[in-house]
């Protein structure tokens, strides 16, 4: 079973050493620690105990020091206190190399999959309720306990992601310790150091545990629950699960970053933008030689102007699936190429870069067709405070944590717990957005009144000149159960993409036979005007993004056009004379969008698509002009 050498030290290093180091484990520890992993070996019952702290003695020495610490305990208000400390009469040295322990993981999840875990693995939901100070008794799982036990949980979560695998094998992992690790209380002088680590050969994670000074007998074992973070206010935040405060003096303004911040993901991108360059000019009568991936543009152009070919060298139009990175070279050796994609189109395509460059059209609080949106690495003191503000007026506080680079929903999450979002922070990059707590709904005969939500593809030709289009035909998702503010983690009740979803039907509706269903539930609402403020929110929105010159905004490159796809839902909004109207909300811009269903139902999409973008003829095709 070992799997990295029988024991041979550098195997162990060969596997595990990147990881080690990027934790910051001290290699004295590593072969011991190597050792102990093999064996199992489960030695801190040796070296610490765990003591429950009753109350605290007045006349104490350091008195003041306790009471901090016993605001700081991870379960407030629930029971009894503990915590670790050092019980070996040789105290500890963090010198010597076999002073390294392993943590052992008492319950290892994925967020989505909590509920249905502590409702139906044997004694879990004993065990959390136990280890997080929440009275439960009864034998078969209650609501009431379920419900507690996904709020406190917050308190005791950690979290780590595989590198590799599927786009759903790398949502992250959450986990809670063992009672051992559950039980190690903060500070700020920290004590010691933890850090997960995957261990290979049985494909299983514990928590590494190791001194970060020497501890004598009766010392207290502490860790840095906000590890890392040097910034007084940021720790200040990061801490308010386990250290409840008001962000309140913080402003929730967030004005559009600076241009740096799009330098860096230029940057960061590997992008690198092209020359100037003229406007290539073709023959009326050209046949344009496609290169390009997708099996769906194979499938379907059959344009007589359009012609494969499997050589990018002799290629007319490059018409690739993946991120094109070096427009310079292209536009200096082969300018007349066309591609389809835009440099930086990243700005729209990624959601926190979707939401600062939209603060161009509405201010701090950004347009009114954007749900109100943080960057949860670099404005959560001001999410915060809009939070608690928010709170302190009893307005609704429901939220979306959304990956900034995830489709499908994928380690997406809709809550009003804000211990919840600011441990959500930890995991993976990630924006959060006001939930739409009233949207518009649509009736479903066999469900009642479900959220859906709209799926519209946009051309872009050119950006200086804006020149954008949609295809007359939108799509449309629902969900699968009734919508209401409730059992936030039932994804069919609040999500609608449903044909990733395992054993959830896929409800299926032409936009032909919508429009007059949602008419018939809305005749004062004409799906015409509805439209008209959809376009107009989408040609806000692409005049934002080009408004600056690239990097700070989609490159006017002459030889680029490109299709997305646009995911929307309405919302009940006010107009300025009080009247109730459809306020479209985008909820996202996906790049390169799958078109599966465009070409089964519309076998000339991509005729279309290819005659607006490339030859400059939208006029027999299914294309409205937008700007």
């Amino acid at each position: 079973m070992s799997g990295d050498g029988e024991g041979d030290p550098a195997a162990f290093v060969a596997l595990h050493g990147a990881a080690l180091r990027a934790s910051g484990v001290p290699a004295r520890y590593w072969e011991s620690l190597s050792r102990k992993l093999r064996g199992e070996v489960f030695d801190a019952g040796d070296y610490f105990g765990i003591m429950q702290v009753e109350e605290v003695d007045d006349e104490e020495e350091g008195d003041e020091e306790m009471e901090e610490q016993l605001k700081k305990k991870p379960n407030p208000g629930n029971g009894p206190c503990f915590k670790v400390i050092v019980t070996n009469e040789n105290g500890l040295q963090a010198s010597n190399p076999n002073s390294v322990f392993l943590i052992d993981h008492a319950w290892t999840y994925r967020v989505g999959h909590a509920r249905q875990q502590l409702l139906h693995v044997p004694g879990l939901l004993h065990r959390m309720a136990n280890l997080m100070g929440i009275d439960f008794h009864g034998e078969i799982p209650d609501e009431g306990s379920i419900e507690q036990v996904l709020q406190e949980m917050w308190k005791y979560n950690q979290t780590y992601q595989l590198s590799q695998g599927t786009a759903e094998e790398k949502v992250p992992v959450w986990y809670i310790m063992d009672e051992f690790g559950s039980r190690i209380q903060h500070s700020d002088q920290p004590s010691f150091a933890a850090a997960p680590l995957f261990y290979m050969p049985q494909q299983i994670a514990y928590t590494v545990l190791w001194p970060l000074r020497d501890l004598e007998t009766g010392d207290e074992v502490t860790r840095d629950y906000a590890y890392g973070e040097t910034d007084r206010l940021i720790r200040k935040c990061v801490l308010l699960p386990w250290v409840p405060d008001e962000v309140l003096d913080v402003s929730c303004f967030t004005p559009e970053p600076s241009d740096e911040y799009y330098q860096a993901i230029l940057a960061e991108n590997k992008e690198k933008l092209p020359v100037v360059i003229n406007p290539p000019v073709y023959a009326k009568d050209k046949v344009f030689k496609v290169f390009t991936d997708i099996q769906q543009v194979l499938n379907n152009l059959t344009h007589p102007r359009f012609v494969f070919t499997d050589s990018e060298g002799e290629a007319d139009i490059l018409y690739n699936f993946s991120h094109f990175k070096d427009y310079r070279k292209l536009s200096e050796e082969r300018p007349e190429v066309m591609v389809n994609q835009f440099p930086c189109e990243n700005l729209l395509t990624v959601k926190d870069c979707l939401a600062s460059i939209a603060r161009r059209a509405g201010g701090p609080d950004g347009p009114r067709w954007l749900p109100r949106t943080f960057n949860l690495q670099t404005e959560l003191p001001q999410f915060i405070s809009y939070f608690q503000q928010r709170d302190r007026r009893g307005e609704d506080n429901h939220w979306i944590c959304k990956p900034w680079n995830l489709a499908r929903s994928l380690d997406t999450h809709i809550t009003n717990s804000l211990n919840h979002i600011i441990r959500h922070r930890e995991s993976s990059p990630k924006v959060v957005c006001k939930y739409i707590e009233d949207p518009v709904l649509f009736h479903r005969e066999d469900v009642g009144m479900v959220k859906f939500d709209i799926r519209y593809v946009v051309l872009l030709r050119s950006v200086k000149p804006l020149r954008l289009y949609s295809y007359d035909v939108f799509w449309l998702r629902f969900s699968n159960r009734a919508f209401s503010l409730d059992d936030l983690d039932d994804y069919e009740k609040h999500f609608t993409v449903m044909n990733y979803a395992p054993g959830a039907t896929l409800k299926q509706v032409h936009c032909g036979d919508f429009i007059p269903l949602f008419e018939k539930q809305y005749p004062e609402y004409p799906w015409t005007t509805v439209q008209v403020n959809i376009f107009k929110a989408f040609a806000e929105l692409f005049q934002v993004a080009s408004a600056k010159p690239a990097p700070l905004g989609i490159c006017d490159y002459p030889s680029s056009r490109a299709i997305y796809a646009i995911d929307l839902m309405l919302k009940w909004d006010a107009s300025r004379d009080g009247k109730r109207i459809m306020q479209p909300q985008i909820l996202e811009v996906n790049f390169n969008p799958d078109c599966d269903r465009a070409c089964k139902y519309h076998p000339t999409f991509f005729n279309d698509v290819f005659s607006t973008l490339f030859l400059d003829e939208p006029d027999n095709c299914h294309v409205t002009c937008i700007v």
